[in-house]
């Protein structure tokens, strides 16, 4: 039986990059998301009035460092996965490419480059670094619960809104332009507001009648919450999974089943521990 050819210097680097279970791989994570920290306190910095006045051009510098890293990580990331389509459009792939725009962006829209606050969004990663793949799991519980009440939730709003219009007719009638309900979209604004028991005090009743109706809304308000509580809740119980660490070859598609053979979104047989071993030992 021929032994398994040795990894490519493509396969060690994604290895490195994608993988959190080597040594190799976990420093990468680990420099990549201090990186991402820094890039962030350096944003953050650069839009208070008097450090930027003191370190502006330093701030600036570091931004730009970090952008061009960022961007050689991207560019390296697509050339080391065999379908780099397929990683572009994953969630990692759209976050890492949405991280290095702003500040490009800036060179036509300056203040733009305040958006790389979404960098911190790449922080995620640091569930695989330190092997807390049931919290990143629970993550993903719970996009499949909104995702299945999904229908039941676009009947609540519509529900929602046809009552908050019934009601804001209503209180445009009682209460008229002279207490403040100048249009019934306005009236609409103050249904909404009082049914999620928000309460801005902009806008509030001068007639008995309108208070009563007021004390309704509210009443119905506390009711409605707990709707979507309870739709997603019940979802909830029927989205549980236990996931792995590990990273599919041709996607990097990651949080796959515990007994996965095969990748869940491409099928793409997944990489073994003995390639993992084996890269580990010869990084």
């Amino acid at each position: 039986m021929n032994p398994a050819p040795p990894p490519s210097f493509r396969e060690k680097v994604w290895l490195i990059i994608f993988e959190a279970d080597t040594p190799t791989g976990k420093l990468f994570d680990v420099l990549l998301i201090v990186s991402i920290l820094l890039s962030v306190l350096a944003a953050m910095l650069a839009s208070v009035s008097t450090v930027r006045a003191d370190w502006g051009q330093a701030l600036q510098g570091a931004e730009w460092f970090f952008t061009i890293l960022f961007t050689v990580e991207y560019v390296i990331r697509l050339w080391c996965v065999r379908s780099p389509m397929s990683y572009a459009r994953s969630f990692f792939g759209v976050v890492d490419l949405i991280a290095i725009l702003p500040t490009y962006i800036s060179l036509l829209l300056p203040g733009a480059e305040y958006f790389i606050v979404v960098r911190s969004l790449r922080v995620l990663r640091v569930f695989r670094v330190l092997k807390l793949m049931p919290y990143l799991d629970q993550e993903n519980v719970l996009r499949r619960a909104l995702r299945a009440s999904r229908p039941k939730m676009m009947v609540f709003l519509l529900v929602v809104l046809i009552l908050v219009t019934i009601l804001g007719s209503l209180i445009y009638l009682v209460e008229g332009e002279q207490h403040g309900f100048t249009s019934i979209p306005t009236s609409i604004y103050w249904a909404i507001v009082t049914l999620t028991t928000v309460g801005y005090g902009d806008l509030s009743p001068k007639t008995p009648l309108g208070q009563f109706i007021a004390s309704i809304v509210m009443i119905i308000g506390y009711g409605i919450i707990a709707v979507p509580t309870g739709i997603v809740t019940a979802e909830l119980t029927l989205a549980t999974r236990s996931t792995s660490t590990r990273s599919c070859p041709n996607c990097s598609a990651e949080r796959h089943a515990d007994d996965a053979k095969f990748c869940r979104v491409c099928g793409v047989p997944l990489h073994g521990d003995a390639a993992v071993k084996a890269s580990g030992t010869s990084a």
